[in-house]
């Protein structure tokens, strides 16, 4: 079965040298973008049932742009004024660059992890005596908590956001021949919103292990797959199977 056309279940690029525009113009198909799972912020009074009082702690912890948001956003709600003196440490440089739209950035105590939360840890193990507060998602990895917990300092998580499944009945009569998915909550939006979902001669793709375990549970049939060492990135593993299958008579 040819491919023609292809659902990815995240936002559209804003960037204009996306590699998907590139896969669409070299492989003549059809790519829509449509995010299957949204992030909805928890009040501040949810956020007290957690037992958190923001001036417990001297450096919070960001995992992403979601967590700087919903920081500042229950920060501003219960009217504490961050102190000049917090110390953020940010997972990554995209993280600790859109700090920025919060704080003056060379007036701040930033410390910039490369890209996963175990190559932040050395940073956070040298600040012992801080005591650290971690604004999540619902959706916390297992390994986040498991590496703060090994580096035996003081820290307490707290949820300030939820993933939450998006509504996509008018999805209800339209047909890819490629779905996309990133994570095992892209899944579950699936199934929530189509319970009766028959995969048939659609494909599946999906990105990293915890996807693929997601789509395999359910009984889905998995048919592309990154990263891989051949294809490290989703356009890459797509353009390859549709090399493949579009050249076929």
């Amino acid at each position: 079965m040819k491919v023609k056309t292809i659902l990815v279940s995240q936002p559209e690029p804003k960037v204009e040298n996306s590699p998907y525009f590139d896969l669409i113009e070299r492989q003549k198909v059809k790519i829509d973008f449509r995010p299957f799972i949204h992030v909805e912020g928890v009040s501040s009074k949810e956020v007290r049932t957690q037992k958190v009082d923001l001036t417990n702690y001297s450096a919070i912890i960001l995992t992403s742009r979601n967590s700087v948001d919903h920081f500042f956003r229950i920060a501003e709600d219960l009217r504490f004024k961050v102190p000049d003196t917090m110390k953020y440490f940010c997972q990554s440089e995209a993280v600790a660059y859109y700090l920025q739209k919060y704080v003056v950035y060379r007036k701040r105590k930033i410390y910039v992890g490369k890209r996963t939360f175990a190559e932040l840890s050395p940073l956070i193990k040298k600040y012992k005596t801080e005591s650290f507060l971690l604004p999540s998602s619902d959706k916390l990895k297992p390994t986040v908590p498991a590496i703060l917990d090994d580096l035996g300092v003081n820290w307490k998580q707290a949820t300030f956001y939820k993933t939450v499944v998006s509504d996509l009945s008018d999805l209800r009569n339209v047909y890819y021949d490629i779905l996309v998915f990133f994570s095992p909550s892209g899944i579950k939006s699936l199934l929530k919103n189509f319970p009766d979902f028959k995969q048939n001669d659609t494909r599946i793709a999906v990105f990293g292990n915890t996807t693929v375990k997601a789509a395999t549970d359910e009984g889905l049939r998995v048919d592309i797959q990154a990263p891989t060492p051949e294809t490290p990135s989703m356009t890459m593993a797509l353009e390859k199977y549709i090399k493949e299958v579009n050249k076929k008579k």
